[in-house]
């Protein structure tokens, strides 16, 4: 159980990538980046004995292959932790950048990443709860805009 290969792309151009192992992994990534909508989404495929999952945003696509019985949330975890840490380094430079700009600094980022969160089990489960909790704040925030915006509507 581990994540085998990283990526970080702006659509099909690959801005960092690491590999754990050898394999095709690279040739996949390019056809699936292809296929991959630019508004802001995540989502995991399945193909044979592996998992696809990324997250999008801004037209930045985090991207990590599995082997298929590797949780989906602790993949991710590890892409929520590459988006942070990619977005404090580079910023807005991530939408101009020429393919692989980031691959000399950010690899090993990945690489130290990519096995962090393919073997320490322990931090799972805080970084779940601290994900759930992320998410929470997001929906009672945007609840809370929903209410305001009603009352301004009624008071008008």
């Amino acid at each position: 159980m581990a994540i085998l290969f990283a990526v970080v792309a702006r659509g099909t151009t690959i801005l960092a990538k690491h590999a754990w192992c050898g394999g095709n992994f690279l040739e996949v990534t390019e056809q699936i980046l292809a296929k991959i909508p630019s508004e802001n989404n995540k989502l995991t495929y399945s193909h044979g004995n592996y998992l696809f999952h990324y997250i999008c945003q801004d037209r930045i696509v985090y991207l990590c292959i599995t082997d298929d019985d590797f949780e989906r949330s602790r993949a991710f975890n590890f892409l929520n932790e590459v988006k942070k840490r990619f977005q404090t380094t580079y910023g807005s430079r991530a939408q101009t950048a020429l393919p692989y700009a980031m691959n000399s600094e950010f690899s090993s980022v990945l690489a130290a990443q990519l096995k962090h969160h393919s073997e320490n089990k322990g931090l799972d489960r805080v970084m779940e709860t601290q994900a759930q909790v992320d998410e929470l704040k997001g929906i009672m925030v945007r609840n809370i805009d929903l209410v305001a915006q009603r009352e301004k509507d009624w008071n008008c």
